[in-house]
């Protein structure tokens, strides 16, 4: 029987997977939508703050809902991760968190007239 998911709650497969200590491999996985908290934690985290780049590690602990059969999702944990999972899982979670589109303001140099410009997100066309 297959569980349907929330709407806050997106699946993914990560191209490699992550290595558990046991030699399993976690590639199927579930994240959730971002709030201001997770932000916030994000941006009051010591490591983060050190190092920028690790805020993605920490924001991923807690938007993970779940990772192959791992009981616990942590920075740590995920420090293991290959680079293309972790370049994957950042295109991922931009997608979720912004609704499939990215948009920037935009102004025509001619008229003047305001608008917003639709991005493709990186590998669209």
């Amino acid at each position: 029987m297959t569980s349907v998911l929330p709407a806050t709650e997106f699946a993914f497969v990560l191209p490699r997977g992550l290595a558990g200590a046991d030699g399993s491999v976690h590639r199927d996985g579930v994240m959730r939508l971002a709030t201001a908290r997770d932000e916030l934690v994000v941006e009051r985290a010591r490591t983060a703050q050190a190092h920028p780049g690790y805020g993605d590690l920490v924001m991923f602990a807690r938007v993970i809902t779940r990772l192959g059969n791992l009981t616990e999702i942590t920075p740590l944990s995920l420090e293991d991760l290959f680079t293309v999972d972790l370049a994957y899982l950042r295109e991922f979670y931009n997608r979720i968190n912004q609704s499939n589109r990215a948009h920037i303001p935009a102004e025509c140099p001619q008229c003047r007239h305001n608008f917003s410009v639709d991005l493709s997100l990186a590998g669209e066309l």
